[in-house]
């Protein structure tokens, strides 16, 4: 093989090939080519403002936009022959366009580089990745505020340190997850407009000496800009990694509510019963029901966390401008986006499948003495100081122990010898539901604020 040899990779410059081994080891097409539909889109954008600025003949730019449409159509229907030798995917189908209409494909590359081209690509691509997440975000929070809607006067303890702290309803708990997303889906938002930006025009690294219009090409393209800097166009992954970074929050935010879902299924626990669909046996153990997904999805969020590193990493030692290394961005961040997509489309339908056994729920209110605060706070506004109302509490809570029942099944004439301000009204404040109720507030747990809480969310989602 030869320099002149069409499927000698580079120019005469080099008095020999790349060898085989070299050539599977820098070669990215295996995984690039998923950005055949973005190459496609931004050539042919590119070619359009070359045509406009007289760099471009008008048959040249038919004919190259013959050939993508041909291109387009062998891709989809899987007959395009991807090559090793071809490198990756910008060359895969320049090659494929230069054979199917000679040398126009060969003036497509006129004023660009493979650098400023990969990097159009990759920000196309993640911005049709960002809408997509998006939709998903939305259609779980909606199965969540469904499964809120039906629990809104569903009692169940609060923990902190996974101890039972004070009554909440299931619908105000789930509620929180839903914010966690409202907040994944701003990230994602913010994000998008830091992507929405066109590299192409910024060439190798210094621009190009053709009479170019990025703005034009920015604008078929439906960016909402152009990269201000040629060297940073290049050269720079932060958007990528940025991605990266939202998504580890999105994953993080599924991982607990995973971790939460494994808890209340245990049988020790028996909060929730998960649909079979997203559940395993055992292969030894017949009356196994293993909560897999949710335990996967606490899995997965460790290899997200992980892609984030490596890009975090694969930047940090990079000189200004683009350097090879930077292939190594693409298969990170498409997994990290297959991973999101997958987790986020199985966690709506899985949400929309729970079982919720609430008398198990308020079962377990009695076992933490969770209106302790609630009886706290009665003495308070009986003028008695917080931490005097505390301790009284406290000792009435150790007098519940070692009699083994829960503050209100106390009598009330010795709970009222723990403070002489309790009176009868305080078998009201005991209660769950006078616990609920009682925190009727923004952001509180009372029914009440839990369904202008649910008002609230389904007009933001609109």
């Amino acid at each position: 093989m030869t320099a002149s040899d069409p499927s000698f990779t580079w120019s005469g410059r080099f008095s020999e090939p790349v060898s085989d081994l070299v050539k599977r080891y820098t070669a990215s097409v295996d995984f690039d080519r998923r950005l055949a539909t973005q190459d496609i889109q931004g050539s042919l954008a590119h070619a359009h403002m070359l045509a406009r600025q007289g760099i471009l003949p008008p048959e040249d730019l038919a004919a190259i936009e013959r050939g993508m449409a041909q291109i387009r159509d062998e891709i989809a229907a899987g007959t395009f022959v991807w090559s090793l030798d071809s490198e990756d995917v910008h060359l895969n189908i320049e090659r494929r366009l230069t054979a199917l209409v000679g040398d126009a494909g060969k003036r497509l590359h006129t004023g660009r580089s493979r650098n400023d081209q990969v990097a159009t690509d990759i920000r196309l691509w993640q911005r049709d990745t960002i809408d997509t997440i998006a939709a998903l975000i939305a259609e779980l929070q909606r199965a969540l505020l469904n499964l809120a809607e039906q629990h809104v006067d569903t009692p169940m303890p609060g923990f902190t340190h996974l101890q039972v702290a004070q009554p909440v309803t299931f619908g105000h708990h789930l509620m929180a997850y839903f914010e966690m997303l409202a907040r994944d889906a701003e990230r994602f938002a913010d994000c998008r407009r830091r992507t929405n930006r066109l590299p192409l025009g910024a060439a190798a690294l210094a621009g190009t000496t053709f009479p170019i219009d990025r703005e034009s090409v920015a604008a078929e393209l439906g960016f909402e800009g152009v990269c201000a800097n040629s060297l940073d166009a290049v050269s720079d992954r932060d958007f990528a990694i940025e991605f990266c970074a939202a998504a580890a929050l999105l994953m993080t935010h599924l991982s607990r509510l995973s971790e939460e879902l494994i808890l209340w299924m245990s049988p020790r626990v028996g909060f929730i019963d998960l649909a079979d669909r997203f559940t395993t046996g055992s292969s030894i153990m017949p009356q196994k029901k293993n909560p897999d997904v949710p335990e996967l999805v606490r899995g997965k969020t460790g290899r997200v966390n992980g892609h984030l590193v490596a890009l975090l990493t694969l930047m940090k030692g990079q000189p200004l401008a683009y350097n090879k290394d930077n292939q190594e961005d693409k298969e990170p961040l498409f997994d990290t986006a297959d991973t999101v997509i997958d987790t986020l489309r199985i966690y709506a339908d899985m949400v929309g499948g729970i079982r919720v056994r609430a008398e198990n729920m308020r079962d377990a209110l009695r076992q933490g003495f969770a209106t302790a605060t609630d009886l706290a706070d009665y003495l308070v506004k009986k003028g008695l100081p917080f931490r005097d109302a505390h301790e009284a509490v406290a000792r009435a809570v150790r007098a519940c122990e070692t009699r083994g029942c829960d503050l209100a099944e106390l009598p009330l004439d010795e709970l009222c010898a723990f403070s002489p301000l309790i009176g009868d009204e305080v078998v009201e404040v005991l209660k769950i539901e006078g616990s609920l109720a009682a925190r009727n507030h923004t952001g509180g747990t009372a029914p009440a604020a839990v369904r202008q809480a649910i008002a609230r969310a389904r007009e933001r989602l609109q």
